[in-house]
Order: structure tokens, then C-alpha cells, then sequence
């Protein structure tokens, strides 16, 4: 069972403003985008990659809490 990709790393998303769209990606030989979400100001997500689900794209401005630490979708690097 710890190989399952249902046991997948979990990861929050904190919206910071309203509309916030949150769209999971398959896994396989195509790409394809097989769910949507929209967040509003201060909502949370709690997500998880699966047998299904291979990447999240996040558009708006979000802090996404990963076991790796928090990324802020408003902060630019230089």
C-alpha cells in the first residue's frame, strides 16, 4: 500500500484574492486538464496528486503550503 499513487503527497492552497482557479492535469501519455476549482479570498484547499492527477495550475494570486515550504503566487524574484 505504500506504493499507492493514492497515498500521494498532500498540499494546501490558501487563496489570497477571489477567483482563484485551481485546475489538476492528468497523468499519461497526454496531458489533459480533468478538474476545476475557483477559491475565494481566504479559502483553503487541501489536494493531493493521484493515480489520475499528475500537476496543479494555479492562476491568481494563492500561498501554497507543500512539504517543502510555502510558495506565494504574488512574490516575483528579481
Amino acid at each position: 500500500m505504500a506504493d499507492s499513487p493514492v497515498l500521494g503527497d498532500y498540499f494546501v492552497i490558501r487563496a489570497l484574492e477571489n477567483g482563484v482557479q485551481l485546475i489538476g492535469l492528468t497523468r499519461g501519455p497526454e496531458t489533459r486538464f480533468h478538474h476545476a476549482e475557483k477559491l475565494d479570498r481566504d479559502e483553503v484547499m487541501i489536494a493531493q496528486f493521484t493515480e489520475h492527477t499528475s500537476a496543479m495550475k494555479i492562476r491568481g494570486k494563492a500561498i501554497v503550503y507543500t512539504k517543502f515550504g510555502a510558495i506565494n503566487t504574488s512574490e516575483r524574484e528579481p
